[in-house]
Formats: C-alpha cells, sequence, structure tokens
C-alpha cells in the first residue's frame, strides 16, 4: 500500500468534506390530510397518491385492532 507523498492543505480538505454534508429533506404536504411526505409517495397516514386511495388505511387498522 503506498503512502501519500503531499498532504492536501485545509481548505482542499474542507471543500471536499463540505460535499458530504447533509441536506433537508424536501417534503411537501399531502392534499388529502395536510401531513408532511415525500414527494411521488404514497401518503402513510391516508393512504392517498394524487387524490385516489392506494392503501386502505382502515382495513389495516381494523386488522391491527383485531390482532390484539
Amino acid at each position: 500500500m503506498s503512502t501519500q507523498k503531499q498532504r492536501h492543505t485545509k481548505g482542499r480538505r474542507d471543500r471536499a468534506r463540505a460535499e458530504l454534508k447533509l441536506s433537508p429533506q424536501n417534503l411537501v404536504t399531502c392534499t388529502k390530510c395536510g401531513a408532511q411526505i415525500k414527494p411521488h409517495v404514497t401518503c402513510p397516514k391516508c393512504g392517498f397518491y394524487k387524490g385516489v386511495e392506494v392503501i386502505d388505511t382502515m382495513k389495516k387498522a381494523n386488522k391491527k385492532v383485531a390482532n390484539k
């Protein structure tokens, strides 16, 4: 394994690390319930996507209660 010949400067090191920072998630509000969700994703709270019910959340809730 080779060793480094010269050190990188502090500026070069810090510029490289600046690219690794985390950016905040881009969230949008659900048109049905108003919850904050990721864009282009079905809302986990109400189960709607673009005004159409994709997931029946009441069915899930009833199933959870029946199991207890």
